[in-house]
């Protein structure tokens, strides 16, 4: 496509002499403007890829893909619908669950907090809560004495294994002396760390037969946890279960559950796409503006090679190689500076933070203990793409002014 001749001359034109500094100084800030634009962009999408990764499959591996309710909030006679959803094609467990509030309360603190009553072999089926103990074991909650709770909440009331803790419930107790608020101690069994603060921090579970006597659950649960063979078809199992136990209870999908909180996390990645694009955008105009100063500063150059017989389809091309090449040069740098960055970010993090002696990635505030990342290979081509078309298109209006160059007028004034 392009002669020897042609890359000779575009190249040539692209090294730095002393009397066209400024141009060439203001190439490579459109060089180093797509670089950093792509390896940005990929950064950022792949960390929010990685966000909402994380944050799903925790979501969906501590509460399951779909919860069946009743409209009188409690379950009774659920035996027989965990028999009628197991029933369903595609469903793996139907988990019966008991859930309620809490003021857990130490001598030296009290806060809310969310209890879980759960069956030993209902967080057996969870890899994510079994798989996840740092402290103490399961074989105490199996015997129905102990309770587990969350690394954070721990750490936050002093707690350790064979800790004791009072837990008051909301619902009353009458007596003699009016109502009085339903308290119980337990010792602690097990800490765990699913990796989400807010689970780590909040939730609390205890066996459900011990959940049903403290919130007062006689024969009844609060709903039933559904996991099934694929999370992102739950919407389809929802609509199957809904069928079967309409007019008794009503299931809800993750997407239904979490849909507000999800459609955030789509609008801001959007948003930052639309956002961090403009900086590719912006250097593309640079890339503009250095071909344009280059082309009249070659003047001279051009109708020399018009006389010697250039065709102005070869002044086209060779103006067309020197400003893609800024903008192919610059996004592989880009796509290559944003893939390593992706991959030991979080080793990055750590050393900013020990350098800067600050925390960047508060858990309490995005939910995860450390900063997450995924990398689409489908994102990242399109990202590389929209640049070297930004780049492509940015080097086409250079080189038809080059190539529109009347030589005689060019040579009039020399």
């Amino acid at each position: 496509m392009f002669s020897a001749f042609e890359r000779l001359v575009a190249f040539r034109y692209l090294r730095s002499r002393r009397q066209e500094g400024f141009i060439s100084v203001v190439t490579w800030f459109s060089l180093l403007g797509i670089m950093l634009g792509v390896a940005t962009l990929i950064i950022v999408m792949s960390v929010m890829n990685g966000f909402r990764e994380q944050l799903l499959s925790r979501i969906v591996g501590v509460n399951g893909h779909v919860e069946v309710v009743s409209p009188s909030r409690v379950l009774s006679d659920y035996d027989a619908l965990v028999k009628l959803v197991k029933s369903v094609d595609g469903v793996l467990t139907a988990t019966p669950v008991v859930q309620g509030q809490v003021l857990a309360s130490t001598p030296s603190r009290s806060s809310g907090a969310l209890v879980r009553g759960l069956s030993y072999e209902s967080i057996m089926q969870r890899p994510i809560l079994s798989n996840s103990i740092l402290k103490g074991s399961l074989n105490s909650f199996k015997n129905g004495s102990r309770i587990l709770i969350g690394s954070r909440f721990a750490r936050r009331f002093n707690l350790n294994v064979g800790s004791k803790i009072k837990l008051i419930s909301p619902q009353s107790t009458n007596t003699a002396m009016g109502p009085v608020p339903r308290t119980k101690t337990f010792r602690v069994g097990g800490i765990f760390r699913v990796g989400m603060s807010e689970y780590d921090s909040n939730f609390i579970y205890m066996p459900i037969k011990v959940a049903q006597l403290f919130f007062r659950h006689k024969e009844t649960v609060s709903k039933i946890e559904v996991i099934t063979e694929n999370a992102d078809l739950a919407d389809e199992y929802r609509k199957i279960i809904d069928q079967k136990l309409w007019p008794v209870a009503r299931s809800l999908s993750w997407q239904q559950v979490n849909s507000s909180f999800f459609e955030a996390l789509k609008v801001e990645r959007n948003v930052m796409f639309l956002i961090l694009s403009l900086i590719i955008l912006v250097a593309a105009f640079n890339v503009i503006s250095s071909q344009v100063m280059l082309v009249n500063d070659k003047r001279k150059g051009i109708a020399i090679l018009r006389t010697m017989g250039a065709t102005r389809q070869m002044i086209l091309r060779i103006f067309f190689m020197t400003g893609a090449s800024v903008g192919v040069v610059g996004t592989l740098l880009g796509g290559v500076l944003g893939l390593l960055f992706t991959l030991n970010i979080e080793v990055i993090r750590q050393f900013l933070q020990s350098l800067l002696n600050t925390e960047l990635f508060p858990a309490e505030i995005y939910f995860l203990s450390k900063m997450p990342s995924k990398i689409d290979n489908m994102e990242v081509a399109s990202v590389l793409i929209m640049a070297l078309a930004l780049s492509l298109l940015a080097s086409i209006y250079p080189s038809w002014k080059a190539a529109r160059l009347d030589p005689i007028e060019a040579l009039r004034y020399e």
